[in-house]
């Protein structure tokens, strides 16, 4: 599918606006996003819907605006435009807080783990609903086994990989209805690449609905249901992650170096 190389594309069919599947179809819309960031205008008009139950990745270079797309999901950044819903209900205007009580899970880039608190501490403050399920906990050592033998060591010694275990860990130790994550596999060994796989796998089987921010695309190619490509703080493609993974035409144009710029 290409991508228009005018000064404004206009958008495809692909990258149509959210309205057009229904909010029983769709945990998540946004609809004509706008995020300002003190004079810089980063999202301009940003359309996407995420399915229920499925993971959607947000793939695209740095800068494009994938990391300020989601902290202006949870509320980090406030829309200057547009509208977010969450299960049909808008939640552009709500407190960070109010949007996490309504079952969403945030794992940013720098992981915002506590690092003077144990792995045990960090688990036990996200489980906000009382005490860990033991079986869930137990579900998530499978993942990660190291969560295990450091668990009540300070998370702030842990390798970066082994904190962004932690940070994933609190993300999922609750059943949630929507996670966040951005960069999961940076840091990590091959190894680990896999158990995160593994474990995105069993919560997409579970109905959990996902949204991945990477730039390893060999990573989510597999894994993702639907894809949204960002540049310059707009979509310039949207479609099937099966589509995209077929096509390699594609993929050096979305994703190539010398993919051109948007302005």
């Amino acid at each position: 599918m290409p991508i228009s190389m005018m000064s404004k594309p206009k958008q495809s069919d692909s990258v149509s606006s959210a309205t057009a599947q229904t909010a029983a179809d769709n945990i998540l819309c946004l609809e004509q996003v706008h995020t300002h960031i003190g004079e810089y205008h980063i999202l301009q008009g940003v359309d996407f819907a995420v399915p229920r139950g499925e993971l959607f990745v947000l793939l695209g270079r740095n800068g494009a605006g994938k990391s300020t797309c989601l902290r202006t999901i949870m509320g980090l950044w406030k829309a200057s435009a547009g509208q977010i819903l969450y299960q049909g209900r808008p939640i552009h205007t709500c407190t960070t807080p109010d949007i996490a009580q309504q079952g969403i899970a945030y794992v940013p880039e720098n992981m915002g783990i506590f690092s003077a608190l144990t792995v045990q501490e960090n688990l036990r403050l996200a489980a906000i609903q009382g005490p860990i399920d033991q079986a869930r906990l137990e579900w998530i050592f499978g993942f990660f086994p190291a969560l295990k033998k450091f668990w009540n060591y300070p998370a702030g010694n842990l390798s970066g990989g082994q904190k962004q275990m932690v940070a994933i860990a609190r993300a999922i130790i609750e059943p949630r209805q929507l996670i966040l994550v951005d960069e999961p596999s940076k840091g990590l060994s091959p190894a680990m690449v896999q158990n995160l796989i593994d474990a995105f796998a069993e919560l997409k089987a579970a109905h959990t609905s996902i949204i991945l921010v990477e730039q390893n695309f060999e990573f989510v190619r597999g894994l993702g249901d639907q894809v949204a490509v960002m540049d310059d703080g707009r979509i310039v493609h949207r479609g099937s992650m099966k589509e995209l993974a077929e096509d390699e035409a594609l993929q050096t144009r979305l994703l190539g170096l010398s993919m051109a710029s948007h302005q």
